[in-house]
């Protein structure tokens, strides 16, 4: 089914869903999209992020942002991809645009890396992907209030199953362990308890997005509940997900080297 005619299926036609928005730039599929138009609904602060676990850079959730004029904070804790940041990145990095901080967060020093960046109260938006402690990170950040937030949840549960991993700041992913993050559910749960709503998911892959209580408004259609906005995971669909351009699928090599999550996600597909 070519995507037209898929977004029209999941969303039953309803045009304001933003899975109509995806378009991919620099993130993994059509999260810059979605982004985009989140933003372009209800307006931009102050355009400042924090990303956690940004890679090298090359393929995220703020690199495009970086690219329109936003300023930010990276973490990534992998020792190559933090040497392949402060390399290509050294010119916004110097400049004070974009600043980066070698580390694994974990419930305990996450605040403290944020703030000692420069970065506290209102931001604009947040992104979360560390395939680990998901779940009690955000639940444990209070430096930051930020607007919007994306959320990884784990795909391997269904829209009604409520999963958290255990905390375990010394977790690590790897290649087939599905044991990750939370479920949809469980994680719009907790972005409610933290005043946040779920307005939508990626088209095929497994982010949510999280607008402030005080900024839905109308700018977006309910009702907000995971069973009507989950979309399943399609990870071919994903990794060859049109980029707006022509420009390079830079994630596609890392995913047919079969590193990453998606080594989990090719188990469960194909049993």
């Amino acid at each position: 089914m070519d995507m037209r005619k898929y977004r029209k299926m999941r969303t039953a036609g309803d045009r304001r869903r933003l899975e109509w928005y995806g378009e991919k730039i620099f993130s993994q599929s059509d999260e810059d999209g979605i982004i985009s138009e989140i933003f372009r609904r209800i307006g931009c602060k102050n355009k400042v992020f924090v990303e956690f676990g940004s890679e090298v850079g090359t393929e995220n959730n703020t690199r495009n942002l970086l690219e329109s004029g936003w300023s930010g904070l990276w973490i990534e804790g992998n020792p190559d991809y933090a040497k392949s940041i402060r390399w290509n990145f050294r010119d916004k990095i110097s400049e004070k645009i974009l600043m980066f901080s070698e580390a694994y967060v974990d419930v305990q020093n996450i605040n403290s890396i944020i703030e000692e960046n420069g970065i506290s109260g209102e931001i604009d938006f947040l992104s979360i992907d560390i395939d680990g402690n998901d779940y009690h990170v955000f639940e444990a950040i209070s430096v930051i209030n930020p607007r919007v937030v994306c959320l990884e949840h784990n795909h391997c549960y269904t829209p009604c199953a409520e999963y958290v991993m255990p905390y375990n700041p010394d977790y690590r992913w790897s290649a087939g362990r599905s044991d990750f993050g939370a479920s949809l559910t469980s994680m719009a749960k907790l972005a409610g308890r933290k005043g946040y709503t779920l307005v939508g998911c990626s088209l095929y892959g497994a982010n949510g997005f999280y607008v402030r209580n005080d900024l839905v408004g109308d700018h977006f259609t309910g009702p907000f509940t995971p069973e009507r906005l989950f979309n399943p995971l399609d990870y071919e669909k994903v990794v060859n997900f049109p980029v707006r351009g022509g420009k390079p699928q830079v994630g596609k090599r890392w995913m047919e080297a079969g590193s990453g999550w998606w080594a989990v996600v090719r188990r469960l597909v194909r049993g």
